[in-house]
């Protein structure tokens, strides 16, 4: 019988960084239209595949002198390229033992969630969402840190995620049981967007475990990680920039038709990162939900993966309110 050494041995030869296995049980109580086993209702257990973002792709965002990096090498080719490529050679393996794979990329999600009709009134809509944090949390990688990015043991809020459904009886992996996330609410006071509320929370409930995380405003969240904000975005537009101030001050779209649309439409390093990658250009760089929870806990002594020398060096570098 195939085991859970087995398939973790074959996930790191493909080339993830992290794996973790749950069981499906886990996920009940799920939304409908959330849950994984409706995808898949003979799976018995989701394979949870961790690929690390080196902590040099944000140096040159930490430096203010490469943006290019962190949205090429840290996003795309990780969702793009790495993460299909071991879900393939992964599936593959199971397959070969007589087990059948559902592979599910971080990408997969931009098609659509819940955009099509239900095929019967027991199923939920096409396309079934899973949520990657939640799932990691499940297979027993890490948590879920107050900004709601996943922290791992060993890279802290520094990887992507994959995960594969399988109909083979795995033995799951405990839920992780450290606390990495201590609400120091860095998080909060660097992200540029002000997207992470201090006061107001989500909580949730995942197989018996009380969740919980910063409220996050996903306009600001995501208009702002697509293009800076005028401090912190050397390629802004005075356009783009009058259309962030607004959003930043209400939370509001002042475009009338998007204002993602917009900012492709109107500032050309986005514009190109989406045409060439297919992904955002983060240039907000995750100042907050990444960079300085990573500054953090490596401050700490809380990561597996240390360095000999600590990744901030200098003060921050800001432009000016007007963005110049």
């Amino acid at each position: 019988m195939l085991t859970s050494t087995q398939v973790k041995a074959a996930a790191r030869e493909c080339g993830a960084d992290l794996v973790g296995i749950g069981s499906m049980d886990r996920f009940g109580g799920a939304p409908k239209q959330f849950d994984p086993r409706h995808i898949f209702p003979e799976a018995r257990a989701i394979i949870g595949l961790g690929f690390r973002i080196h902590r040099g792709l944000l140096r040159g965002i930490e430096e203010g002198t490469l943006f290019s990096a962190y949205p090429t090498l840290g996003y795309a080719c990780i969702n793009d390229v790495q993460a299909p490529l071991a879900l393939r050679e992964l599936g593959n393996f199971l397959e070969d033992h007589g087990y059948e794979a559902v592979l599910y990329q971080n990408t997969m999600v931009r098609l659509g969630c819940g955009a099509g009709k239900a095929v019967a009134p027991d199923k939920p809509k096409p396309d079934v969402f899973l949520h990657f944090r939640i799932a990691a949390f499940l297979c027993g990688m890490g948590e879920v840190g107050y900004s709601k990015v996943f922290l791992s043991p060993q890279f802290g809020p520094r990887q992507r995620l994959a995960f594969i459904l399988t109909d083979a009886p795995l033995e799951p992996d405990p839920l992780f049981e450290g606390r990495l996330c201590d609400r120091c609410m860095s998080c909060v006071k660097d992200c540029p967007a002000r997207a992470i509320s201090r006061d107001r929370t989500v909580k949730v409930t995942l197989a018996g475990r009380q969740v919980e995380w910063g409220e996050l405003d996903l306009t600001k969240c995501a208009a702002v990680y697509q293009a800076g904000t005028p401090e912190f975005s050397p390629f802004m537009t005075e356009e783009v920039a009058d259309a962030m101030r607004t959003v930043l001050a209400s939370g509001q779209d002042p475009t009338g038709h998007g204002i993602w649309s917009f900012i492709k439409e109107k500032m050309p390093y986005s514009r190109n990162a989406w045409e060439s990658y297919h992904h955002p250009a983060c240039i907000c760089g995750a100042r907050g939900c990444i960079r300085a929870c990573m500054i953090h806990l490596e401050d700490q002594g809380r990561l597996q993966n240390r360095f000999h020398h600590p990744f901030r060096k200098r003060e921050p570098w800001r432009l000016s309110a007007e963005g110049g």
